[in-house]
This record gives structure tokens, sequence and C-alpha cells, in this order.
């Protein structure tokens, strides 16, 4: 087990409440597994993944670091599980939208606009978590670069299919709506929720009315 490196937050540099725990039961009654997983996902997005320790997370979520690798091989695979972890929840909410809208490719198109939009500006302001895991683990071998390069392929190609089920004649749209979700983040992290992420589902609209008329 490594030691902690320069640059990681300590156990004693966070500060009160910075794990995120959910409403139930108090942190000691809840699964260790929980603890430390509930633990690690709000510190890696609040603090950033190589700035966030295994002693900070095991101390946090009051468990202790064998506990944690007892339950997680290594810290690069607790941070590919969580990184799974918000990929489904992504794509729950993902399905949750477009099933509102029957089967109507373009309705679903600008469905997922309208809500991205609400979604973005009331998101924390560090962004997608797994835009930021893929700019900080950028060595092609990590599990986690893994899974967010994945789940942005997996993003691009839904874009595509939509956007061809609802008559683009090529995956010009689909680039421009990628760039467009992907620009808002960034947006949002430095401009805030009144800068120009507050209008992306009307520029959505408007690339989906060139392509499509």
């Amino acid at each position: 087990m490594a030691a902690r490196k320069s640059g990681e937050v300590g156990s004693g540099e966070l500060g009160a409440g910075t794990a995120c725990a959910p409403d139930g039961p108090p942190a000691s009654k809840r699964p260790a597994r929980d603890r430390i997983f509930e633990t690690a996902r709000e510190l890696f997005y609040q603090h950033g993944i190589r700035a966030v320790g295994v002693e900070a997370i095991a101390a946090e979520a009051e468990a202790t670091k064998m506990t944690l690798y007892r339950n997680f091989p290594s810290k690069d695979e607790l941070v590919a599980e969580v990184l799974r972890e918000q990929e489904r929840e992504y794509w729950a909410w993902w399905d949750g939208v477009t099933a509102c809208c029957c089967t109507d490719p373009r309705a679903q198109l600008e469905a997922i606009f309208d809500a991205f939009e609400t979604k973005a500006c009331d998101m924390n302001v560090h962004g997608c978590p797994l835009a930021n895991a893929a700019i900080e683990l950028h060595e092609e071998n990590h599990p986690a670069q893994q899974v967010s390069v994945n789940y942005k392929r997996s993003l691009h190609a839904r874009l595509i299919d939509l956007c061809s089920r609802a008559g683009a004649s090529d995956t010009e749209l689909a680039d421009a709506l990628m760039l467009l979700m992907e620009g808002s983040y960034t947006a949002r992290v430095t401009l805030g929720a009144d800068g120009p992420a507050r209008s992306v589902a009307r520029a959505a609209r408007s690339l989906i009315r060139a392509h499509l008329g």
C-alpha cells in the first residue's frame, strides 16, 4: 500500500462535513463498503482524484485502510467503480427523459437538452465527473480512464442514433450536439449558472432546426 503522495489530501485536511452521507442510518450503522464508496465519490468530485489519498477516504468514512482494501483491490479500482455508478445514474436519467417522448427521436433530442440545461445549471460547479476523470487520469491503461472514455463514446453513439432516426444524413448534428453538451459543463464551471450554460437548450434547438428543418 503506497504512502500518500505529495499533493494528496490527508485525513486532517478536509474539514468537517466534506463527505456526503445520504439520508438514512448514521454512518457507523451503514456497511463499511457503502461508507467508503460514498465518501470516495464525494471527495474525488470535490478535490480531484489524485489529490485524495486512501488515508483520507478511510478516515472520513470511519473505516480503516485495511477495510478499504478488503472491499476494493486498489484505489484505482475504487475510482473506476465510482465512475461506473455515476455512468449508470446518467443513463437512468437519460432513459427517464427520453421515455416521456414515446418514439419521436427529434422530441427526445429536444427533451434531453431541456433537461440537461436544468441539470447543468443545478449541479455542483465542478462539472462532469467522468469528463474530469478522463482529463486527470490520462493513462490509457488506467481502469477509470477506460470507464470515462467508453462512457463518452456511448454518449456520442446515442446522439448519432437519435439524430439519424430524426433524419440527419450524417454525424454532423450529433457531433455539434456533443460539443455543445461538453462545452456547457465547462461554461457552468467557469461562468456559472447564469452564463452561457443557461442557453444550452435553445442552442440545441437551433442546431436541430438548421440540420433537420
